[in-house]
């Protein structure tokens, strides 16, 4: 081997330690990597950061943006609520949450997808008798299983189709991963339902550090097209049993029924006052196709504003609506006034949702309720307009949660352009970079994800990783590396078969992707399993899937996919926990692939 050679394999042998050490970022790891490369000569100074155009970057960018809309809207909300059963089995209802978890991964971030399901997995594991754990590792697994199944399904599927283009053949189209994708995944899947959970320990979860606002108090308007029409109050909350919400009051032409009886129906035009938290009233809105009834826009109609003395009282009505939950002081000044006493509307261009108060529920109706010291208050409105109304008022604006009010119609949207930039690719009228790229542009215009958070629904870190890492692998492919280490390992460890090699690259990319992030695993492996490819005269596609499916099985570690580390203290698993499932998957895994892939992509 040559100076550059020498060069380049140390880099990547000092990059992969620290990414095991895991004392730096993966992304420190990745820049540190590539101005190693720089400053040895092996990557142009000018060409340092050419992978951060590379389409593969640019399409997980775009897609972390679609799947926040699928999410911010109530679009997966809905998914979840048609398709997983209310009653159903053991078996059956693992097989629901798995499948839907699995079949959203192969289109949206799956972290994200886990993270909606989350919340899910643990209430049906109540309903089970299974601990949290039991439910939360096989969600995990099959989120990362179904990322396997599509182009854009999991950034290493988008960085191998990368490097065949590079190769001059051509990128993978959307659903070339399905055939052996959908097999592995279907494979996987049914062994955790079968035997896998049985595997998992049975822990105690170790409780987080978020606060508790308990429940809130808020009312709600029966549209005359709700599924509650015609419901009595009994039926409607045997509904809504699993969410923990109750109705504690009735409004029906103006006139407040407390504690109305359970056989009293429901009648379009009616306000329901009920007590739940965030979960379960956002649940119980999108179910029945209920709207919160102080839930009107910042600045409506029909009440004229107080006239501004400039335009920034303007400026902090037209930014993007938000909800926030904030606290009440004991020294604050809106202690002992009710909102239409502040004329929250009019002066600040907010709503108060709701009101969260220890003790007796509130009897008054929410816009006439004297707030007290300690209440909790959702409200919406322009996320300036809040923050001055925090510090005017002296209220404190609580830890950050994901607060979602489902919106029907934007979830339609957000849905629609996810469809349409898949079907772009999949009938090949553009590539996946510009299609995708294509449904953020229409994503902005109708505003399915907030223009403020389009730019914080990207996970930075793995962008960063992505580019930085993609020059460094061109490096290895350059300097002629890529083809030594491919021919000491057909050589030495597969010895010229050819079957051998592929198994080899698989099993070595389940190893590295286990102890270091999947994409970066993808990104040196690549040029490996071309060179290998190219030294046996065999079909470098069967090597690269091998690379793909490989880096979507971080099975063994809560470090190697964020979806294992996501359920670590949910679950209440240390870190020898995830190979007692991990591992029968991962042979699993092997078992069927390896025949798939000679039959789907021959040697």
């Amino acid at each position: 081997m040559d100076t550059p050679q020498l060069l380049i394999i140390a880099i990547l042998v000092a990059t992969m330690a620290l990414f095991l050490w895991g004392k730096f970022r993966h992304d420190v790891v990745a820049l540190a990597s590539l101005m190693a490369c720089v400053i040895a000569g092996l990557v142009p100074a000018d060409a340092a950061f050419a992978g951060f155009a590379h389409p593969a970057v640019i399409t997980v960018a775009c897609v972390l943006i679609l799947s926040q809309g699928l999410q911010t809207t109530g679009a997966v909300d809905w998914l979840a609520r048609t398709i997983l059963p209310r009653a159903a089995g053991r078996t059956a209802s693992l097989a629901a949450l798995m499948g839907l978890g699995a079949l959203l991964s192969g289109f949206m971030n799956n972290v994200g997808a886990m993270a909606l399901l989350m919340p899910v997995a643990v209430q049906v594991s109540g309903r089970l008798d299974m601990t949290p754990g039991q439910v939360l590792m096989p969600l995990a697994f099959a989120t990362i299983l179904g990322g396997m199944t599509t182009l854009i399904g999991t950034p290493p599927n988008l960085i191998v189709s990368g490097f065949r283009a590079q190769a001059g053949l051509g990128q993978f189209a959307m659903f070339d991963f399905a055939p052996v994708g959908v097999a592995v995944a279907l494979c996987g899947v049914i062994f955790i339902i079968v035997i896998g959970w049985r595997l998992v320990p049975r822990r105690k979860a170790v409780a987080d550090g978020d606060f508790a606002t308990g429940a809130y108090m808020t009312e709600v308007r029966v549209p005359d097209d709700s599924k509650a029409v015609g419901l009595t109050l009994r039926a409607f909350e045997s509904e809504i049993a699993d969410s923990d919400a109750q109705v504690i009051g009735m409004v029906r032409n103006d006139v407040r029924i407390t504690a109305p009886h359970g056989r009293r129906r429901i009648h379009a035009g009616d306000i329901l006052v009920m007590e739940a938290d965030v979960e379960a009233l956002a649940e119980t809105l999108s179910v029945f196709g209920i709207t919160l009834e102080e839930q009107k826009s910042s600045a409506p109609q029909a009440d004229k504003p107080d006239k501004p003395d400039d335009d920034s009282g303007k400026s902090k009505r037209d930014g993007d609506v938000v909800l926030r939950e904030l606290a009440v002081l004991p020294a604050s000044s809106i202690v002992g006034r009710s909102a239409r006493d502040l004329r929250l509307r009019t002066r600040y261009g907010l709503n108060l949702l709701a009101v969260a108060r220890a003790g007796h529920p509130p009897r008054a109706r929410l816009r006439m309720l004297k707030l007290k010291s300690g209440d909790l208050l959702m409200m919406q409105g322009p996320a300036e307009a809040l923050s001055d109304f925090a510090n005017e008022t002296g209220c404190v604006p609580l830890g950050a949660r994901d607060l979602r009010i489902p919106d029907k119609r934007m979830a339609l949207i957000a849905g629609a352009i996810m469809l349409a930039s898949v079907a772009i690719v999949s009938f090949g009228l553009l590539p996946a970079a510009a299609a995708f790229t294509l449904g953020v542009v229409a994503t902005m215009v109708f505003r399915t994800v907030p223009p403020r958070s389009i730019y914080t629904a990207i996970d930075w870190p793995v962008i960063v990783l992505l580019g930085a890492l993609i020059p460094v692998a061109g490096a290895l492919q350059s300097t002629g590396a890529a083809d030594v280490l491919a021919q000491f390992l057909v050589g030495t460890v597969a010895q010229g078969n050819a079957v051998a090699a592929l198994a080899v690259v698989l099993i070595t990319t389940m190893f590295l992707s286990d102890v270091m992030n999947n994409a970066a695993t993808a990104a040196v492996l690549c040029p490996i399993a071309i060179g290998i490819a190219a030294t046996l005269g065999v079909n470098p596609d069967s090597f690269l899937m091998a690379v793909a499916i490989g880096a979507s099985c971080a099975f063994l570690t809560p470090i190697g996919h964020q979806n294992n580390t996501l359920i670590l203290g949910p679950g209440g698993f240390g870190f020898g926990d995830y190979w007692r499932l991990g591992l029968p998957l991962e042979l699993v895994v092997v078992a069927v692939s390896l025949p798939l892939l000679l039959v789907v992509w021959p040697l």
